[in-house]
């Protein structure tokens, strides 16, 4: 796995984009009526996200973002008064949050497409880095969160999302449902008409091979963000501190009840069994 092909999926495949229909689809690239639906969506689906950032002062620290989708958070983190720069490896998602920050007229430092492989910025530039649901993208972790400790002042702040191990999509949806609905289905590929996601699963599982497209970590590749996402990990804390050895482990905890096709959204222990997990990480000095 290379950088390259992950770069190609989320180019062509802006996170989130399809939820709500598409900007060059539905909306006819009318920017602001997409963002204002895309939000409205993502913080009724995601709504412990203003929270979780409310956990942290950003106010007047220099954040860098890494990976930025439509620029929710970003947003969210320039109006906690963050002076925020954002880095995204995808020319189309620096396209999209330069027009959010230009028609809600919000102030920041500076935006650029980059590698978190090589992020370019100084050392010492950032008193935290935040990403959401981003670095369990990157095959090269070990490379990244190098380069994500060099950028951050000495004692510096990384907060990141991370989806969870030890969560209920992962050890009963992914691990379990999913697989036995693919495997009962596969018999069936030629004779019935599978669509949509289903149907891209039967098509990976056929050129793969079923027993190797089923194979657990090969299975969540392609179970986190789509069937055609090139590459996913999940991470319990001990993993968390594995990945990351430049940084000390501050704080983890868990949101977001989502295990589909279970109907489990908005049911109680998210704070035990939630798909994402947060990590609050500070720079070994």
């Amino acid at each position: 796995m290379n950088e390259t092909e992950v770069q190609s999926f989320w180019n062509a495949h802006p996170c989130g984009d399809h939820i709500v229909g598409g900007l060059r689809q539905e909306f006819a690239d009318d920017y602001e009526r997409f963002f204002t639906a895309y939000d409205k969506w993502r913080y009724e689906q995601e709504g412990h996200i203003p929270a979780c950032l409310d956990r942290f002062d950003w106010q007047g620290k220099k954040v860098l973002e890494i990976g930025l989708g439509q620029g929710a958070e970003s947003e969210q983190l320039i109006r906690r008064g963050a002076r925020w720069s954002g880095l995204d490896l995808t020319a189309e998602s620096v396209a999209r949050v330069s027009a959010r920050l230009a028609l809600r007229d919000l102030p920041y430092d500076d935006l650029k497409q980059g590698s978190a492989l090589e992020i370019p910025y100084p050392t010492g530039s950032f008193d935290f880095v935040f990403s959401h649901g981003v670095l369990h993208h990157i095959p090269d972790i070990l490379t990244a969160q190098k380069e994500i400790h060099r950028v951050l002042k000495p004692g510096g702040t990384l907060v990141a999302m991370l989806y969870a191990r030890k969560s209920l999509n992962f050890q009963v949806s992914i691990r379990f449902v999913r697989r036995a609905v693919l495997a009962a289905a596969y018999p069936l590929r030629r004779m019935v008409p599978f669509k949509g996601i289903l149907r891209q699963h039967l098509d990976n599982a056929e050129e793969m091979g079923l027993r190797s497209y089923l194979d657990v970590e090969t299975f969540t590749h392609r179970n986190t963000d789509g069937p055609l996402n090139p590459f996913a990990r999940v991470y319990s804390p001990a993993e968390v501190e594995r990945d990351f050895p430049n940084f000390e482990l501050a704080e983890s905890f868990q949101r977001y009840m989502h295990a589909p096709p279970l109907p489990v959204h908005g049911l109680p222990y998210g704070d035990r069994f939630g798909w994402h997990l947060w990590v609050t990480l500070r720079a070994r000095q």
